[in-house]
């Protein structure tokens, strides 16, 4: 019995000893050292926000197309008996100044023919009045003389056959004048397709022309850059009065610049892209509109454009890169504490970025990277000067 009550009590009598051991070391045991040292702030690049006023510019681009481009048509027929030596690609292209001749021996015969056609009309007219004279002094007392008789429909007749050998002998002269092939316009050649003693017949296409007058391209706007611009869509400028365009490409390794203007946008959104797109003109891109190093803004040539906007009152720029997804910006405050804010963006390009509103000038905004940034974090200011 005794030994029963030993092997129960002595397990219990060893549980409770390492118990009271336990809390006994629990309790003499050395408080840690506190850190009472404050955190380490993080060193952000910053930049200060600026007050601008200037007029906000939209970065674009798109390809130099002719205004007016079109297939040289013979409008006769004939045997190619001359060819300018500008008619060639890239051949030069004068107003009024023929650059083919086909044979018109043929029209001229035509030509001569529609002349005694008229000559024949006109004598008959003098006949059929005359005859109408004679027959209205025979006829003076018949009170009920007939028209016929008094010559009337005779007269009628003559002369709508002189009004047709007159529209004849015209005909006969546009005939030989479009033997000469000429255009109205001062352009360029950009393909010919036929040659010297080649016949041709009326509708044969001859080759592709096009004006060098004025210059186009159709340039793509988001909506963010159709904010930047001011203007409504459908706008369409007064003659000189479109927002200043300036153009820029890299041309056989130089830097070439234009001016031009933006002279409307089109009525409709692009349904595929969700784009609007803008036409803006260059005058005379081959001579007076050249750049200063020479340089033609060609046709088919892609440039850059950047196009003059609206002017934003009280804006706030800061560089493009203290722009965080989202349109949120790191500031730090004056306790030089992390502030994350969400701003209005009026403009945007690849340099700054222009905000309307959530943001006031002076204030730091951080341009450098960030890992795990967070609301109210310690933050240290450094300049692009600093280590």
């Amino acid at each position: 019995m005794a030994s029963r009550l030993v092997t129960v009590i002595a397990p219990l009598a060893v549980i409770a000893f390492s118990m009271g051991a336990y809390a006994l070391l629990q309790a003499s045991r050395p408080e840690p050292d506190k850190n009472e040292s404050p955190l380490r702030a993080a060193a952000v690049y910053t930049a200060t926000a600026e007050r601008d006023t200037s007029a906000l510019e939209v970065l674009t681009q798109g390809e130099v197309r002719a205004r007016t481009a079109i297939d040289l048509v013979s409008q006769v027929g004939g045997r190619v008996i001359s060819v300018s030596k500008e008619f060639t690609e890239g051949g030069r292209i004068e107003p009024g100044v023929p650059l083919l001749k086909l044979e018109d021996t043929d029209y001229r015969l035509a030509l001569s023919e529609a002349r005694a056609r008229l000559a024949d009309a006109d004598l008959a007219v003098q006949q059929a009045l005359a005859d109408q004279d004679v027959a209205r002094k025979q006829l003076r007392n018949d009170r009920n003389a007939s028209e016929l008789a008094l010559k009337k429909p005779q007269v009628a007749q003559a002369r709508a056959m002189r009004e047709a050998a007159a529209a004849g002998l015209e005909q006969a002269q546009l005939d030989l004048q479009r033997t000469q092939v000429s255009l109205p316009f001062r352009g360029r050649v950009a393909e010919t397709h036929v040659h010297i003693g080649q016949f041709i017949s009326p509708g044969t296409t001859l080759g592709s022309v096009f004006s060098t007058e004025v210059v186009e391209v159709r340039l793509p706007l988001n909506n963010q850059q159709l904010a930047s611009l001011g203007l409504p869509i459908g706008f369409t400028a007064a003659p000189g009065e479109g927002p200043p365009v300036r153009f820029s490409a890299e041309v056989a390794g130089k830097r070439h610049h234009w001016l031009g203007e933006l002279v409307r946008l089109d009525a409709s959104v692009d349904p595929s892209t969700r784009m609007l797109y803008a036409i803006a003109e260059v005058t005379d891109p081959y001579d007076s509109g050249i750049s200063q190093q020479g340089m033609p803004m060609a046709v088919g040539l892609f440039v850059e454009a950047r196009v003059s906007g609206r002017t934003l009152r009280d804006g706030v720029s800061i560089p493009a890169s203290a722009l965080r997804p989202g349109n949120t910006v790191y500031v730090v405050n004056s306790e030089a504490l992390l502030e994350m804010r969400q701003v209005d963006v009026a403009h945007a390009t690849a340099d700054k970025a222009v905000i309307s509103g959530g943001l006031a000038p002076g204030e730091q905004v951080v341009t450098s990277a960030m890992r795990n940034p967070i609301q109210g974090m310690a933050v240290r200011s450094l300049t692009h000067g600093d280590d």
